[in-house]
């Protein structure tokens, strides 16, 4: 199946997020950083809220080494992941080529969607309050609080995490978030002119973009 991202205008919820993130803003010390999200997943492909045990299907684990190879010939000193398989699995391929060992943070984990899980998230709402899971007041809280220590690390640094981390991130940063920077295993570059910043894909992917989550 096709991979898809869905737009603003799709994913509801997306402006309350970014109100949400400007009241507290992130403000990381480093002037650059990169930031990877997982490669594919079954339900990636099929639009289906994840479980934090969802493997990498055979496409994501050749995006992830597609990645690692981009991401070799990068200055990174310290990888920080998400510790859901997907993203730890993916941060472990990318390690092996930088000859790195990851950092797992379970505070980088993708939002808990609670009851939904296992649902599809065609007509995803992010302001919505999940039985059992995450407010979005929640999650960008908890986004903000993991992404200020990770970024922390000795520079230059790479978070390697999930569709709704990127989401939370540009708003935190005061980046507008453009679909060609949200497919899985796209490598990012993020940096700062004075107070600005910006993020520059280091490959688009021939496969397309992806799902959230």
């Amino acid at each position: 199946m096709s991979q898809t991202t869905p737009s603003h205008s799709a994913a509801g919820g997306l402006d309350q997020l970014i109100r949400i993130a400007e009241a507290q803003p992130l403000s990381p010390v480093c002037d650059h950083f990169y930031f990877l999200r997982h490669g594919q997943t079954g339900r990636n492909a099929q639009r289906i809220f994840q479980a934090v045990d969802e493997p990498l299907s055979e496409l994501g684990l050749r995006q992830a080494a597609h990645a690692a190879g981009l991401l070799a010939g990068e200055p990174i000193r310290t990888i920080v992941c998400s510790d859901a398989r997907r993203a730890f699995d993916t941060a472990h391929t990318v390690a092996a080529a930088l000859r790195l060992t990851p950092t797992a943070q379970v505070e980088l984990r993708e939002r808990n969607f609670g009851a939904l899980i296992g649902t599809s998230s065609v007509n995803i709402d992010w302001a919505c309050e999940p039985e059992g899971g995450e407010t979005l007041t929640q999650f960008v809280a908890r986004k903000r609080a993991a992404l200020a220590a990770a970024l922390q690390q000795p520079a230059p640094m790479l978070v390697v995490a999930h569709g709704g981390t990127l989401y939370a991130l540009a708003a935190l940063l005061g980046v507008p978030i453009d679909t060609n920077v949200l497919g899985n295993a796209q490598p990012l570059r993020f940096a700062r002119s004075g107070p600005t910043w910006a993020i520059t894909p280091l490959l688009r992917h021939a496969d397309g973009d992806a799902a959230l989550a």
